[in-house]
């Protein structure tokens, strides 16, 4: 018998077929695919079952550190919960740290091994949302005022914090002739409220906004369009 095979029947001996059918069954448990998914900084930690395991048969444990840090911290609104998402906003709230975030599952009186995410740093990894626009006819121009969206921060006084506060941020400003169906940008600067002259009377025109992260070289996604009939 070669030393392999002898090495092969040691590893049978050893460890009774019981224990690699709960090895295996602890792989087949494993959480798949968990990652942060980030918006406005509402950083949610997701994930999908293991392969062992239906939607409704296991149950998960989240917990999360600071990269650099020894030690987990569990998350208590997460721990033993049915569902495949974890909000862990305001455990990841320096939004220039790099964090992790892991996931196990019990089932039937068997426990999973942990699953961890990739490094996530929200400061890179949010997607910002478009601008919201209010639009208003003033001596036939149009008034565009627009506001970033929301964050789940306040300041000492309550208020909700500004994007502006965490980055750069250039405003872009579209206007569409629907009789022509021509679409021009009208404004692109810092500027929040924006002044629309030079429109033809008795014609409708659609406004669509976007901001840009100058320092990431990003774009949100267009707003939706804003239509107004001149007359």
């Amino acid at each position: 018998m070669t030393p392999k095979h002898c090495f092969l029947g040691f590893l049978i001996s050893f460890f009774p077929t019981g224990v690699v059918e709960t090895q295996s069954a602890h792989e087949c448990l494993k959480p798949q695919r968990v990652h942060f998914q980030s918006r406005n900084f509402h950083n949610i930690l997701h994930w999908q079952p293991g392969r062992a395991c239906t939607s409704t048969s296991g149950i998960y444990f989240v917990q999360y550190k600071t990269y650099g840090q020894r030690q987990w911290k569990n998350k208590e609104d997460c721990w033993g919960i049915l569902e495949f998402f974890c909000d862990l906003t305001n455990e990841t709230s320096d939004i220039q740290e790099p964090y992790y975030g892991r996931v196990r599952t019990t089932s039937a009186g068997t426990h999973s091994g942990w699953t961890m995410t990739q490094r996530f740093t929200p400061w890179w990894e949010t997607k910002i949302d478009p601008p919201v626009m209010n639009i208003t006819q003033v001596n036939g121009s149009l008034l565009v005022i627009l506001h970033a969206p929301n964050l789940p921060y306040r300041d000492q006084k309550g208020k909700n914090v500004s994007i502006e506060n965490y980055y750069e941020l250039v405003y872009r400003v579209f206007i569409i002739n629907n009789s022509l169906e021509k679409e021009q940008k009208v404004y692109e600067g810092a500027g929040r409220i924006v002044e629309i002259g030079a429109l033809a009377p008795h014609s409708g025109y659609c406004v669509v906004a976007e901001m840009y992260q100058p320092m990431l070289d990003r774009r949100s996604q267009r707003s939706e369009e804003r239509c107004v009939e001149l007359p």
